[in-house]
C-alpha cells in the first residue's frame, strides 16, 4: 500500500507559449495530503511501522505535519503534533481532522521542536520534515513516474525550503542517468537559506525569516542540499513576494489549482521568464502544492 498516488504529468500551453518550450507539470499538488510531503514522509513512516514504531511524532502545522498526520491514520498509527502559537488555526484545524493530537508550544517552530523531540520514545519514530534520507528516496519517485511516461526533462524546476525535494528530485534523476539535467531551485528573498548555503561554501542559519513564503522557511538548508550542488548543475534563483504570490494567483486562472506561495516561488520563474529554457526540449516544474493554501488566504497577502 503506497500512502502517495501517481500524479498527473500536463503541459502548460500558457507557460510553454510563455518561454517558448514545451513546459510540463508534475502535479504533486493533487496528493492526497495537499503537498508532494506525502511521498517522502510515507515512505519514512512506512518504513518505521515495519521497524516496530507504535506512534509518529512531528513539528511540523504545514505540509510535513499534514503528511505525517494523513500517514499515521491510514497506517492506524496515533500521531502527536506540535505546533508553535503562530500556527494556522486552518492547520490546526486541517491536522485535527486527520485525527492528529496537537499540542501547541512556543513562540517558534525551534520551541515546538525541541518539545516534540522530548516526548520521543523507544517505540515512537520522529518525522523530520526534509533532511532524512528516507524522505529523499520517497520523493524521488516523482522522476520515475516522469521517466515511465517517456519524458526526459532537460531541466527541472522547483521550490526550496529545506532542500528535501531537491534531495529527492537529484536521487530520482541519477537514477534515470539524467545526472546532468539542471536544476532551478527557487526560493522567495525572505526564505533563501540554500541561497545563502551556496554563497556562504556551505549551509549557514540565516538570521531571520520574512515573507509569504512561510512553509519554504527553513533557518538551514540541509547539508545533502548543499553537497548535491558541488556535483551537478544547481542554479539558485530568488524571486519577489510579490512574483510568487501572482504566480499562485495566474497558475489558479490557468490551471484551476490552487497553491501556496512557497509553490508559487517556482513557478513564478516561468510566469516572470527569468530564466532562459527556450532552447530547451521539456522543461519539468514541481508543481509541488500546498496543504493550508485558501483563496482568502492567497488575496490577503499583499507580497
Amino acid at each position: 500500500m503506497s500512502l502517495s498516488i501517481k500524479t498527473p504529468l500536463l503541459e502548460s500551453l500558457p507557460l510553454s507559449q510563455l518561454n517558448g518550450t514545451k513546459v510540463l507539470m508534475k502535479m504533486e499538488a493533487a496528493q492526497p495530503s495537499g503537498s508532494f510531503k506525502i511521498r517522502g514522509i510515507g515512505y519514512a513512516c512506512e518504513q518505521h511501522v515495519a521497524r516496530g514504531a507504535h506512534r509518529f511524532i512531528s513539528s511540523s502545522g504545514g505540509n510535513a505535519g499534514l503528511a505525517v498526520a494523513y500517514a499515521g491514520r491510514r497506517l492506524n498509527v496515533p500521531v502527536v503534533v506540535v505546533v508553535p502559537e503562530t500556527t494556522s488555526e486552518r492547520a490546526r484545524h486541517l491536522l485535527r481532522l486527520e485525527g492528529a493530537e496537537v499540542i501547541v508550544h512556543g513562540a517558534s517552530w525551534a520551541e515546538a521542536n525541541e518539545l516534540a523531540l522530548s516526548l520521543k520514545t523507544a517505540r515512537d519514530a520522529f518525522l523530520h520534515p526534509f533532511d532524512d534520507p528516507l524522505v529523499w528516496h520517497g520523493h524521488s519517485s516523482m522522476i520515475d513516474e516522469v521517466v515511465v511516461e517517456g519524458v526526459r526533462p532537460d531541466a527541472v524546476i522547483l521550490s526550496v525550503g529545506g532542500g528535501g525535494l531537491l534531495a529527492g528530485v537529484d536521487e530520482g534523476l541519477r537514477r534515470n542517468g539524467l545526472d546532468g539535467v539542471p536544476i532551478y531551485a527557487a526560493e522567495t528573498e525572505g526564505m533563501a537559506s540554500f541561497h545563502a548555503a551556496l554563497k556562504a561554501g556551505g549551509p549557514v542559519e540565516l538570521p531571520a525569516l520574512t515573507g509569504v513564503a512561510t512553509t519554504l522557511g527553513a533557518r538551514q538548508v540541509c547539508q545533502r542540499a548543499f553537497d548535491l550542488a558541488q556535483k551537478r548543475p544547481v542554479v539558485s534563483v530568488l524571486v519577489s513576494d510579490r512574483e510568487a504570490v501572482e504566480s499562485c494567483k495566474a497558475f489558479l486562472d490557468d490551471h484551476r489549482t490552487l497553491v501556496e506561495p512557497a509553490c508559487g516561488a517556482s513557478l513564478a520563474l516561468l510566469y516572470g521568464r527569468k530564466i532562459a529554457v527556450g532552447s530547451l526540449q521539456n522543461v519539468l516544474v514541481i508543481v509541488c502544492g500546498g496543504s493550508t493554501a485558501t483563496v482568502d488566504s492567497l488575496n490577503s497577502l499583499r507580497g
